[in-house]
């Protein structure tokens, strides 16, 4: 086991299990194995993760991939520590992605959290929204390891701060002054930051987000069409089916239909 794992997510994964771990209690230290799932670890204490002869530091905000049928060690450096966790299977065998088994979350570490929450609570009620929600994680946690290697990870904190804010709040109405003054910066200065990493405009990224959201849900779950258009903050049918067919090549229902859903 390297400092790295490989997800395949041309198909979403099966949630197991999703819930609020707390440890610490019983010991400093832990030792188990998942033999036939996926492991993923969102923290809120500092401790060490120890596997495959190599040892990760435990902060809070930091997110922890580990394959199956892998020997893990949890060292808890208090007797309160509190993760998200996930267990889930990978049926993919698609392109692979490279992740770190544990990298730095950053400003995304509320929006994972906000993911993950959601997972935990559609649990066995929902499992396609669990499924969904999860399926997105595992894309943003591919994206942080695909920005981190080509120097991007350090984006100014106005910019993090307004992709924090944008995710928050997708069900709502985004207004660029909005989110401006959430970031703490200008209207004109937050559009040439996200001109500068996204090439887009702010209102563009906005719209690839919520699009990026809407296939998954369409792709994923079972939620009906108006709910998915609500859910990524575009209630009005006609413009939700407007917006799809430029973003996304096809009607709402054309792309769940051929994704199989």
């Amino acid at each position: 086991m390297t400092g790295s794992v490989e997800l395949a997510l041309d198909l979403p994964p099966q949630v197991a299990n999703a819930g609020v771990g707390v440890h610490g209690y019983a010991g400093p230290c832990d030792v188990y194995r998942l033999p036939r799932l996926w492991q993923l670890h969102l923290y809120g204490y500092f401790g060490t993760l120890a596997l495959g002869g190599s040892a990760h530091p435990i902060r809070p905000g930091h997110l922890s991939l580990v394959p199956p049928d892998t020997e893990v060690r949890f060292h808890y450096d208090a007797t309160h520590c509190e993760h998200l966790y996930a267990h889930f299977r990978l049926p993919g065998r698609g392109e692979r992605h490279r992740v770190p088994v544990m990298q730095d979350a950053g400003a995304d570490a509320a929006v994972l959290s906000g993911m993950l929450r959601q997972t935990i609570a559609a649990g066995t009620r929902s499992p396609a929204r669990a499924t969904a929600e999860m399926w997105t994680v595992l894309w943003r946690a591919t994206g942080l390891a695909e920005a981190a290697a080509h120097g991007s990870g350090a984006r100014h904190p106005a910019l993090r701060t307004a992709m924090t804010h944008i995710e928050d709040h997708f069900a709502g109405p985004l207004s660029v002054p909005d989110v401006a003054r959430a970031a703490g910066v200008s209207h004109t200065h937050l559009t040439r930051l996200f001109r500068e990493d996204t090439g887009l405009t702010v209102v563009g990224y906005i719209r690839r987000r919520r699009m990026e959201r809407a296939r998954h849900l369409l792709v994923a779950s079972t939620l009906a069409i108006p709910a998915i258009a609500a859910a990524v903050g575009i209630p009005d049918l006609q413009a939700f089916n407007k917006t799809c067919r430029r973003e996304l090549g096809a009607s709402p229902r054309a792309v769940r239909e051929t994704s199989g859903g």
